[in-house]
């Protein structure tokens, strides 16, 4: 079970453990004892969070995968002007 929560987080990202017990047809608590083993062996990245949907306030558990860091932006960088003036004096 815990290999389709993992492969849930790689296909969708981040996710909320109602979101991922919706997606995998399980119940939401097994979800929370797969995620809480996941997150002792530092498969995973956990924490509380509050969400505000029409009104409706909607408590659960957010989860990532562990070292899954974004991509850097696309573009020019902050200080490649200053840098390419530098090496011109």
């Amino acid at each position: 079970m815990s290999a389709a929560i993992l492969q849930y987080l790689k296909t969708n990202g981040e996710g909320l453990d109602l979101e991922i017990a919706k997606a995998l047809h399980m119940p939401v608590a097994t979800v929370k004892s797969q995620v809480s083993q996941l997150s002792s062996a530092g498969e995973v990245i956990c924490c509380l969070v509050t969400r505000y949907v029409d009104g409706k306030k909607i408590e659960g558990v957010s989860c990532r995968l562990s070292g899954n860091v974004p991509t850097p932006a696309r573009g020019p960088k902050p200080g490649a002007k200053r840098e390419a003036a530098a090496a011109e004096k």
